[in-house]
């Protein structure tokens, strides 16, 4: 059995999407996120995102971390260095617990689940929903493309683990 944890990291909300299943078939899969409190700090609202993710680490105990790689847009350079923040708490913990970690960009899972590495975040939603048979949708965002993340991950990783 082989369980992975897709993580889309994110000050406001961090996704977090786990895959667990035996070679190809997938036989569970759950998601959430982190939400933080945009009038905290951001030192209180880092430390939030490190310790739910180290305890939910401990609790799931996953072979594989897969993280999303950060990207920065010229146009808002300032969100690229945030999200570099939250992906270095993210893989301090993942690190901390013993677990391998992998970091796949945006464009290549897109491209992994649609077929299209410019994918909007509908297409990547409606391709998770569909492979995992999910009827509703999956929401937020963040918990759709941390699961993208986490099918990723066990397709390109679950036969080396």
């Amino acid at each position: 059995m082989i369980k992975v944890v897709g993580i889309d990291p994110g000050l406001a909300g961090t996704g977090i999407g786990v895959i667990q299943g035996d070679n190809r078939d997938i036989s569970g899969y759950s998601f959430g996120s982190i939400a933080t409190d945009s009038k905290a700090s951001t030192p209180s609202r880092l430390n939030l995102i490190y310790s739910r993710i180290a305890d939910f680490l401990d609790d799931q105990k996953p072979d594989l971390v897969v993280i999303e790689d950060i990207y920065s847009l010229e146009k808002y350079p300032g969100s690229g260095i945030m999200l570099g923040k939250v992906s270095g708490v993210l893989l301090v913990a993942a690190f901390r617990a013993g677990i391998r970690v992998e970091e796949i960009s945006v464009r290549e899972v897109k491209k992994i689940m649609t077929g299209n590495g410019s994918a909007d975040k509908l297409q990547v939603e409606k391709s998770v929903r569909n492979l995992l048979k999910h009827g509703e949708p999956i929401r937020p965002f963040h918990a759709s493309d941390a699961l993208g993340l986490a099918l990723a991950g066990y397709y390109r990783y679950g036969r080396l683990l």
